[in-house]
């Protein structure tokens, strides 16, 4: 049925129906006092999401765009720069990082693992005292839908006085995270995943610690400058003409998701993972990432063996008008990936799980018939958890 596809992707997820109608609205002058109201809401609901108390700039650009802006106002030629790496998404910052002359090392881990704290403490004592200026790490890598224990890993970085430098692009207003407490210098998140709105903004949180950073720093920038952003953001405007309808259609999801609370909304997602993630066992699948590890966006399934991946997205496409995600670069044909963040309830929940099942029956995979809604309750039951 034409216009009833449904996005199971990492990205870009759903959009509720005020948010489209908001987007939708005939643009305003991004110099009037009315897109400056607008944009200080969203500004300050931005913080209240991340639990922070630092400066956020929005930017029209994809999240790649903000993690190069925050390797381009802090990152000189030279700096040593230590990268963990996950995923697709944690090499794009490392590469961002050489990119700008930065003498960097990566520590690296295969598809579907974390980084342990204890590889992290021995690269870190290879170091001299203040020899490292910054490490980068992604907290939920959206290329395998692994979660980094970052309350472990960072307070060890804080210790050698290096920026924090992290990719929050699919975990931040779908997994816990508090900015402020666990010193992060650099924050980056993206628009089309938890916050429910279309690809085009990105968003950067900056500590006092990165604008010091700033200071030192002698790389050219011009559009992605923290100087020009915060003088700005000062008279409650953008430096730079941004996406007006975008920032419109952000401050009413920031609305619909701080009515909710960034708590509650943490805890649905967990919700969502352990119940997509039973049903996806009831049917004899394999996981990418252990329980431990597993990010409460993304969740990366092997195929049975004989069916291709390609096979099963077209039928999600055909008979379920679903759209599930393909794996990414060496990961590609070799996993398929289902998204369950942002403007996601239960019920896609079930129908997802319910989509997957009757695919798998259908390419001839030997499952038992309603395995899946048996373990979504079971799962519930188990973990002592609510639909809502």
């Amino acid at each position: 049925m034409k216009e009833k596809d449904f996005l199971m992707i990492p990205g870009p997820t759903p959009v509720p129906e005020s948010v489209l109608h908001a987007l939708a609205k005939h643009p305003i002058g991004h110099r009037s006092k009315e897109f400056s109201d607008i944009f200080c809401s969203a500004n300050a609901k931005l913080q209240e999401i991340a639990k922070t108390k630092n400066d956020v700039f929005i930017y029209t650009a994809s999240g790649t765009g903000a993690m190069e802006a925050g390797i381009a106002n802090t990152i000189n030629p030279g700096d040593k720069v230590l990268s963990l790496v996950i995923g697709v998404f944690g090499q794009r910052f490392a590469d961002i990082a050489k990119l700008y002359g930065a003498d960097v090392t990566e520590i690296k881990v295969n598809p579907g693992e974390a980084i342990s704290p204890e590889q992290v403490k021995e690269k870190l004592s290879q170091y001299k005292e203040g020899e490292l200026k910054a490490v980068t790490l992604t907290h939920s890598e959206t290329s395998t839908g692994t979660a980094n224990p970052i309350e472990k890993l960072i307070p060890m970085i804080k210790e050698t006085g290096a920026l924090v430098m992290m990719d929050a692009v699919t975990s931040l207003a779908c997994m816990p995270l508090n900015c402020d407490e666990l010193g992060i210098d650099v924050l980056v998140s993206g628009s089309q995943k938890g916050f429910m709105i279309p690809p085009g903004l990105s968003f950067i949180y900056v500590s006092e610690k990165a604008y010091a950073a700033k200071a030192e720093c002698k790389t050219p920038n011009y559009y992605f400058c923290w100087n020009q952003a915060k003088k700005a953001l000062a008279n409650d405007t953008t430096p730079w003409t941004p996406n007006v309808n975008l920032i419109v259609a952000l401050e009413k999801a920031l609305t619909i998701m701080c009515d909710e609370g960034i708590d509650n909304i943490t805890s649905r997602h967990v919700r969502l993972r352990d119940t997509l993630r039973a049903g996806i066992r009831a049917l004899g699948l394999k996981l990418l990432t252990d329980d431990s590890s597993a990010s409460s966006a993304i969740t990366a399934i092997y195929p049975p063996e004989g069916i291709a991946v390609p096979d099963i997205r077209a039928a999600f496409k055909k008979d379920w008008n679903m759209i599930v995600a393909n794996g990414q670069k060496e990961l590609k044909d070799k996993i398929f990936r289902m998204g369950h963040l942002g403007f996601v309830a239960d019920r896609d929940i079930l129908t997802g799980l319910s989509a997957l099942e009757s695919v798998m029956i259908k390419l001839g995979h030997k499952c038992e018939a309603g395995a899946t809604l048996a373990a979504y309750h079971k799962a519930l039951e188990e973990k002592q958890l609510c639909a809502i």
